[in-house]
């Protein structure tokens, strides 16, 4: 289970806020990137929220959507700062995704209520930030800072695609979040490509040259 060790550690050589950063939606064929970038004041969060913080990727839908309003709530009482930014995927197929992802990482950590003193980023690639950075592998796994991110992350993009869900209907967004299942393979043949869709990506890439 994550814990406050590697934001401890930090926090011994630097007198400013530890921020984790995580990302959600590399993978899939339609959507945005999206990151997060979380703060936290372990003094002041609840019991019930630090124990159920966890890689997002090992939550429930629902047990993520409680987490991720507790981690609001806890913002509002000043024991967090969350910061969230994304890129598109025109972005994405402009830079690639990697560097879409990094984009997604510095507007998140702009989003912020001030600059952190230092970053922990799950991964092994250090984007380019407005303050130093140190990756750390399944990084969601370790620190609760990246672990909060994952969930705030991984939540905003859930969100965003059940929404895109209801502009473009028979895609199935909101059961594959874009990524790349059978049904969505079938969709795409049947209904087009949307503006949402990651041209640059091989599977779409493929079906735009057949059209």
């Amino acid at each position: 289970m994550p814990d406050f060790s590697l934001e401890t550690e930090i926090l011994k050589t630097t007198s400013g806020p530890v921020c984790g950063i995580d990302e959600a939606g590399r993978g899939p064929w339609a959507g945005p990137v999206v990151a997060s970038a979380v703060v936290l004041d372990p003094d002041h969060l609840s019991p019930a929220l630090i124990e159920g913080l966890d890689d997002s990727k090992k939550l429930s839908a629902k047990k993520r959507d409680i987490l991720f309003d507790r981690l609001k709530s806890a913002e509002a009482n000043g024991a967090a700062w969350i910061g969230i930014g994304d890129a598109s995927s025109d972005e994405i197929d402009r830079l690639n995704i990697l560097q879409a992802t990094f984009l997604a990482m510095d507007r998140a950590v702009k989003g912020l209520a001030t600059c952190p003193a230092h970053a922990l980023v799950d991964g092994n690639c250090v984007p380019p930030l407005d303050c130093p950075a140190t990756t750390i592998i399944k990084g969601d796994q370790k620190s609760l800072s990246i672990a909060a991110a994952s969930i705030v992350a991984k939540v905003t993009r859930d969100r965003f695609m059940n929404a895109l869900s209801d502009r473009f209907p028979g895609y199935g967004f909101e059961r594959h979040a874009g990524y790349g299942t059978v049904i969505h393979r079938e969709a795409l043949e049947r209904l087009g490509v949307t503006p949402h869709h990651r041209k640059s990506f091989a599977p779409i890439h493929k079906i735009l040259c057949s059209d």
